[in-house]
C-alpha cells in the first residue's frame, strides 16, 4: 500500500485517521505541527500527504503551498481534510495545489478511497 503523512493538530482526529489508514494496509506517519511537516515530508518521502486546514502557527493552505513549492515534495499528492466545507474553501485548497479535498466528518471508506485515488 502507501506511505501516508498525516498533518493534524487534533490528536483524537489524528489517531482516528491513522487507525483507518493503517487498518487498510498503509504505513502512516503522524505529525501534529504544520511547521515541522515540510521537514518530515522531505525526510520521509511519503506517497501522499493528508492535512488539515485549521492548525496553530501555519494553516494547511500555507503548508500545501510550501510543499508544492519545495523541490523535494512538489510531486507528492496532497489531500486536504477539513471541517471547512464551503465551495470557496475547496476552491482555495485546489488553488494552493491540493489534489483532493475531503470534508469532516468522513467515513473510513471515504478516507481510504480518497487516499488511494490521490496516489494513483
Amino acid at each position: 500500500m502507501s506511505k501516508v503523512l498525516i498533518v493534524e493538530d487534533n490528536l483524537a482526529q489524528l489517531e482516528l485517521m491513522a487507525r483507518y489508514l493503517r487498518d487498510s494496509g498503509n504505513t502512516v506517519i503522524c505529525i501534529a505541527d504544520a511547521k515541522d511537516a515540510l521537514d518530515k515530508a522531505v525526510m520521509e518521502k511519503p506517497d501522499v500527504i493528508v492535512l488539515d486546514i485549521i492548525m496553530p502557527g501555519m494553516s494547511g493552505f500555507e503548508l500545501c503551498r510550501s510543499l508544492k513549492n519545495h523541490g523535494d515534495t512538489t510531486s507528492i499528492p496532497i489531500v486536504i481534510c477539513s471541517s471547512k466545507n464551503q465551495d470557496i474553501d475547496r476552491l482555495w485548497g485546489m488553488k494552493q495545489g491540493a489534489d483532493a479535498y475531503l470534508t469532516k466528518p468522513f467515513s473510513k471508506q471515504q478516507l481510504v478511497d480518497i487516499v488511494k485515488l490521490a496516489v494513483v
